[in-house]
């Protein structure tokens, strides 16, 4: 079975179009299929557009949020929804185009967990849009390890296993590739077309560039570190303390046997913030390490509030 998943927020006129072309494309594959749609709290009538399209197609899945949550919970809510083996997410503004879906399933056949897309020709503003995002991919790709030109293309398809269990937060979901990595995905790319939008306007600008800068530093942490943060803040806490005893000791012996002033030195306040900030930071990766032993084991938490489900 494929589960379509749709993030949508305020996209009342594309929903229709997509619905159409996405239909058409899901029965000529000749599976079982569902489309779930996410209504990330739409204010525009979307909400009422799927309602009715819904009335009529008990494929159509509707889950509708009280408010907007963004675009990760969205995306968090129609995976614990889907109910396929294949999940294939994408954008409700047209600019995917649903006969890409094809050539991602054909690429999951040769073995892939993951099939990213990449929007190689993009149609979108090349300064405020294309420059930042290559740059982004860039930096994404290098600290990650995981080599992808298109991190921000959601037209993806993943198989259900390696997502069903992730747990999405914040602006999380354009690094979903490089977050399976700790769980050995394998993962390619395919290009795939680009659009320009029709109706509705773009929900990203500029703004988000430190958004995605500090994402990064948190999925390397993730990927990295999740079960042993005590390398993070050991490594460094161990460091200062290190300096900061070293320095003290040194200090101590001018004094005693050199007999010279110290309390004005430069270094001597310099020891101790070194001590007092690696103590600090070595307590710290122990209350990590314990956080992420309740972690484990805590009650699950969703990021989002349900009002209303449609068809499920």
């Amino acid at each position: 079975m494929i589960s379509v998943v749709i993030p949508a927020y305020n996209e009342k006129d594309n929903i229709p179009i997509l619905y159409e072309r996405l239909k058409k494309v899901l029965e000529s594959l000749g599976e079982d299929y569902e489309i779930i749609v996410v209504d990330d709290g739409s204010t525009d009538g979307t909400f009422e557009v799927l309602q009715e399209l819904a009335k009529v197609d008990e494929k159509l899945k509707v889950v509708r949020f009280r408010r907007n949550y963004g675009q990760t919970a969205a995306m968090y809510a129609g995976f614990e929804y889907a109910k396929g083996d294949v999940i294939i997410t994408m954008d409700a503004d047209l600019q995917n185009d649903p006969e890409d879906i094809p050539k991602l399933l054909e690429e999951l056949k040769k073995g892939y967990d993951i099939v990213s897309g990449w929007r190689k020709d993009r149609k979108d503003p090349f300064l405020s849009r294309v420059l930042p995002s290559m740059i982004a991919n860039w930096i994404i790709s290098k600290v990650t390890g995981v080599h992808l030109h298109d991190y921000g293309c959601t037209l993806k398809a993943y198989r259900s296993e390696v997502v069903k269990d992730l747990e999405l937060y914040g602006d999380m979901h354009r690094f979903l590739p490089a977050l399976t990595k700790r769980q050995g995905a394998r993962i390619t790319e395919v290009v795939v077309r680009h659009h320009p939008r029709l109706y509705g306007k773009s929900k990203y600008g500029l703004g988000r560039t430190i958004k995605v800068i500090l994402d990064i530093l948190l999925v390397k942490f993730l990927n990295e570190y999740i079960n042993r943060p005590m390398y993070v803040f050991g490594y460094v806490g161990l460091l200062l303390l290190t300096f900061g005893l070293l320095s003290m000791l040194y200090l101590i012996f001018v004094k005693i046997f050199m007999d010279e002033p110290i309390g004005r030195r430069p270094l001597l306040i310099l020891s101790v913030l070194a001590i007092i900030s690696g103590i600090q930071l070595l307590s710290t990766g122990i209350l990590a390490e314990l956080l992420v032993r309740i972690y484990y084991t805590s009650k699950e938490q969703k990021p989002y509030v349900v009002e209303r489900v449609i068809n499920l």
